[in-house]
């Protein structure tokens, strides 16, 4: 099929593009900008006029649930969430049930995926046997079977000695290692930012602490084998300048954050309302003005959902009781346009954030409307305001502390491989 994208403002910051130009698509790739290459004079035109037409969003954390979880949601619902978003690249987790430490439980994540139809869905393997950080995972054979990178998830291994011989092994064969750094001893049993309002509301607190003594570690044991790694989820000032040190240092690192650390802070929980519960928590002003400044600097590389569904009742207990995550997949371009309307971050900032800045992370082959490239493409009324309640919602969790909220700019079409996924309705 040969497509021709017309009229629309097209927006792609990895060639430096911000132009009302023609797109067009032949053979599940971009063949052209501009000017039509030979052999259009038959094809379907797509007039878009006063649209953006945007590469298609890569998100470095959602989790499907599935297998094992399909209460909260599936491959399909979250997929289907994703691609009305504008995501049409995901990595997701390896804390499902079973663990995908196996080939196979690898291998059924991308079947389900390709049978569903929607956002290409690229899974992290688990760093260790079960998440249980004792014995190391094949993790050559999880690489093998689709795995883009591999990591132990939120759960810690205790022994420095696994770790670094994890690294080690990962780095000898050059794979991407994920860390969420965590000191569980000094996190265990918190809900929220270790501050004042954590002390006013009498919930345990997680202090900075917790993740950047874990990150200077995980740092430290980096620059001692060479390993390849991406840092998830920043939530604290201090973690930026130590990344930035470390880049400066030479060290092979990324990071990304989660959006909602750049939109709230600890403030939201004199709400008290369990849908503000996340994990790491949300932290003070100067905390999210500095991950805002680690953007612009270039010192964090992407900006992510960290979408986690849940079921209702997941939600429906005091504060500290609620399961963390919340479920913003399907809005995230919207919410993080919010950041430019504010001064925060320029367009350009923010779109690189969202796509080809989290490709390069996991070195895939995503988020670029650059001649050549695979044909995932969004276009976004940047105008349209419209209200995101639970009727609207595709995913299954409908845990969010932006329910119900106006939003400014939606997705109307989301393509991917040049094949019209999600038209909205």
């Amino acid at each position: 099929m040969k497509l021709r994208i017309s009229n629309g403002r097209v927006i792609d910051p990895s060639q430096n593009l911000d132009a009302v130009v023609d797109l067009f698509v032949e053979d599940h790739r971009i063949v052209a900008i501009g000017e039509a290459p030979s052999g259009f004079d038959d094809c379907e035109v797509v007039d878009v006029e006063g649209k953006w037409v945007l590469p298609g969003l890569v998100d470095t954390a959602v989790a499907l649930r599935e297998p094992g979880y399909s209460q909260k949601g599936t491959i399909a619902s979250e997929g289907r969430a994703a691609v009305s978003g504008g995501v049409t690249t995901l990595i997701c987790p390896p804390n499902t049930k079973p663990i995908v430490d196996t080939p196979a439980v690898a291998a059924l994540i991308q079947d389900k995926a390709d049978d569903a139809g929607m956002a290409n869905v690229f899974p992290i393997g688990a760093l260790t046997q079960g998440l249980q950080g004792e014995q190391l995972s094949n993790m050559v054979a999880l690489t093998d079977a689709g795995c883009v990178a591999l990591s132990n998830h939120g759960h810690d291994i205790a022994s420095n000695r696994v770790l670094s011989r994890a690294l080690e092994y990962a780095a000898t064969h050059d794979l991407l290692v994920v860390f969420h750094s965590d000191d569980s001893s000094l996190s265990e049993g918190g809900c929220a930012h270790e501050g004042m309002m954590s002390t006013m509301h009498g919930l345990a607190g997680i202090p900075e602490t917790a993740e950047t003594i874990a990150l200077m570690r995980d740092l430290l044991l980096v620059e001692k084998s060479g390993v390849r790694a991406h840092f998830a989820r920043l939530s604290c000032a201090k973690s930026v300048e130590m990344i930035a040190n470390a880049k400066a240092a030479g060290l092979d690192v990324t990071c990304d954050v989660a959006l909602h650390n750049l939109l709230l802070t600890d403030e939201v929980l004199k709400e008290f309302d369990g849908q503000f519960h996340v994990i790491p928590p949300l932290r003070s002003e100067n905390d999210r003005l500095t991950l805002i400044e680690g953007l612009k600097t270039g010192v964090i590389n992407a900006i992510c959902s960290d979408h986690q569904p849940h079921e209702k009742m997941a939600k429906v207990a005091p504060f500290a009781a609620t399961e963390p995550g919340m479920a913003n997949v399907e809005v995230l371009l919207p919410l993080a346009l919010r950041l430019m309307d504010e001064g925060d971050l320029s367009l350009d900032q923010l779109l690189t954030a969202l796509t080809y800045g989290p490709a390069a992370c996991f070195g895939l082959e995503a988020g670029s409307l650059a001649v050549g490239s695979f044909a995932d493409f969004v276009i976004f009324d940047s105008t349209d305001r419209w209200l995101w309640d639970h009727p609207t919602r595709k995913s299954k969790g409908l845990n969010s502390g932006f329910t119900g909220e106006q939003m400014t700019g939606r997705v109307v079409q989301t393509f991917i491989s040049g094949q019209r996924v999600y038209t909205l309705s």
